[in-house]
């Protein structure tokens, strides 16, 4: 995380210094009984160290001569001696080769680097200057298809601008940024407009999966084309959800029953093709003209007789597939969002567009994809909410509600808004947390991502509630944008992967397993995600002696 940034060993003047981690600091020579009171000093610097250490765990505090003030508290995780310099001592190269590698004082650091605020003031001059004219006119189109229609040329400038597939890798064109990197800049977007972020974020739901299960022909044919159209029209979609009732389902995808539970898109193999019969529903598939964007990701069921942890499969659907019909769904929240009901007549699509590594594994890039996108979906809440937050502040600043003084000066307004104030930051830095994990833990981020997207998306819409309850009734007119927050993130917690529906389904699994540890986030250990965490909660009284087993309880529907 380049927001956590190491602090120099630079001693001001007249001050002594407890430093740490004595295997990295050489020619120390110490004097004195054992711990607490212990004292080393390096001959060469002359600095003084007590060692400490506590279950493993060394806490570094440096501190001024006067005893006044802590200056900075650092903490890093203790090494078995075979793994840094073994049982002789360190040298000089060692320790610059250990703060390289295990980076034995890493601080907490929440400012961002220069990189970081260029990104951000990048993605808020476009958001403010580009984005924001558009979006009311866009947001009162009746008319769904002709709503996204509207911000096709700010997505153009996003595209030129290197926004629209920042999240791509960057060795196959795309701008390579870091999910810390690119949740900073989501944050500006969706403070204005979280229904075009949507339509940015989908570039990666739908092609960050070709990065992850692909072979290296497909992300150069796949990403390589999303990132080189001269036009900045090129579009990527994800398609995962179902329609709701009869057969099929999007949030119970894992179920261990086969067809007709779960899943209900198949695709059958005919020679060179898989044929594909079905129905999609919430797709950002639709395109700027309800023909389907360049490329989507489609989960499918490629094999009926087993359940959503062995039967499902990642493939790509291109633009022009015969067979394939769109119609664009009309919806109270991210009207300039795509979003559409699809089907599928017969529809037939080459073998090799099939994901290798998503083969029987289709519950993997739902979860997968899900977590990644978890955090952007957090940030989108804050960012409605930070808008609605000075808005509120705005307006009580300046109306005085038939009172003597503006109503911010009253208790009750202060502190609700303050309280906005506290909840938006926390929530921000989950979403910095969460994106930071992505970035270390290989874009997996099963349990984090889950939790990052439940807690903040539900805590940011409260914000926005109580950001109308303080402005009164004028927040339900629409001079002010106070209906519009609230639109937007009634729909945060309830898409990409539900709360309700998949997220919270996601973490019970995750605890649950009995090789669970509690500790682990806290720290930063991986958490490898099993198939054994799937299912659960998907049929009352399930047996779990069934789960990801051969076993089926019951005879389908279709035998």
């Amino acid at each position: 995380m380049s927001l956590l940034r190491r602090a120099p060993f630079e001693p001001s003047h007249g001050t002594a210094h407890i430093i740490e981690a004595n295997p990295l600091f050489h020619n120390a020579s110490c004097h004195g009984p054992e711990r607490p009171h212990r004292q080393c000093r390096d001959a060469e610097t002359g600095r003084i160290w007590r060692p400490f250490n506590h279950k493993n765990l060394l806490t570094v505090f440096y501190a001024e001569t006067t005893i006044s003030l802590f200056r900075r508290v650092r903490t890093s995780l203790s090494v078995p001696p075979d793994t840094r310099c073994g049982e002789r001592r360190c040298t000089t190269s060692d320790a610059a080769s250990s703060q390289q590698g295990w980076g034995i004082s890493m601080a907490i650091d929440f400012t961002m680097s220069p990189e970081q605020r260029q990104i951000q003031a990048m993605a808020r001059a476009f958001a403010e200057d580009v984005l924001a004219p558009i979006v009311p006119e866009a947001d009162r189109e009746p008319d769904p298809l002709l709503a996204h229609a509207k911000t096709k040329g700010a997505y153009v400038e996003a595209y030129k601008a290197g926004i629209a597939m920042a999240m791509l890798p960057k060795e196959y064109g795309g701008g390579g940024l870091s999910c810390l990197d690119f949740t900073i800049a989501a944050e500006e977007i969706c403070a204005v407009d979280p229904g075009f972020a949507c339509t940015v974020l989908c570039n990666g739901l739908g092609l960050m999966p070709v990065s992850w299960y692909g072979t290296e022909e497909q992300k150069k044919r796949f990403i390589g084309a999303a990132t080189s159209d001269p036009t900045g029209e090129y579009l990527g979609g994800w398609t995962a959800g179902e329609p709701p009732g009869g057969t099929g389902g999007t949030a119970n995808f894992d179920n261990p029953f086969p067809r007709p539970a779960g899943i209900g898109l198949t695709a059958t193999r005919d020679g060179d093709f898989y044929v594909l019969n079905g129905r999609k529903k919430w797709s950002s598939a639709g395109g700027w003209d309800a023909k389907g964007v360049n490329a989507q990701t489609v989960i499918v069921r490629t094999d009926s007789d087993v359940g959503g942890t062995k039967g499902l499969s990642a493939i790509v659907v291109e633009r022009g597939t015969p067979g394939i019909s769109y119609e664009f769904l009309n919806k109270e929240g991210h009207r300039t969002a795509s979003n559409a009901l699809i089907t599928f007549d017969n529809a037939r699509v080459p073998v090799d567009n099939l994901l290798p590594g998503a083969a029987g594994n289709g519950d993997f890039v739902i979860n997968r994809n899900f977590a990644w996108s978890g955090p952007v979906a957090g940030i989108a809440a804050v960012g409605m909410a930070r808008s609605a937050y000075e808005a509120a502040l705005k307006f009580c600043k300046t109306n005085t509600a038939g009172s003597l003084t503006p109503i911010i000066r009253f208790q009750n307004v202060g502190y609700i808004l303050g309280d906005c104030a506290a909840k938006i930051e926390s929530a921000r830095y989950f979403c910095w947390r969460a994106s930071d994990y992505l970035d270390k833990h290989e874009q997996h981020a099963e349990l984090v991502g889950a939790m990052c997207k439940i807690n903040t998306t539900e805590a940011m819409f409260d914000v926005i509630y109580k950001c109308m309850q303080v402005v009164g009734v004028n927040s339900l007119s629409t001079e002010y944008p106070f209906g519009r927050f609230l639109r937007e993130a009634s729909v945060l917690p309830i898409y990409d992967g539900g709360n309700m529906g998949m997220q919270r389904r996601r973490v019970h699994g995750v605890i649950a397993d009995e090789g669970f540890n509690p500790r682990a986030v806290m720290d930063d250990s991986t958490i490898i995600f099993e198939k054994s965490m799937e299912s659960i909660g998907t049929v009352a009284d399930w047996d779990r002696q069934y789960s990801n087993s051969g076993s089926t309880p019951f005879v389908s529907a279709a035998e």
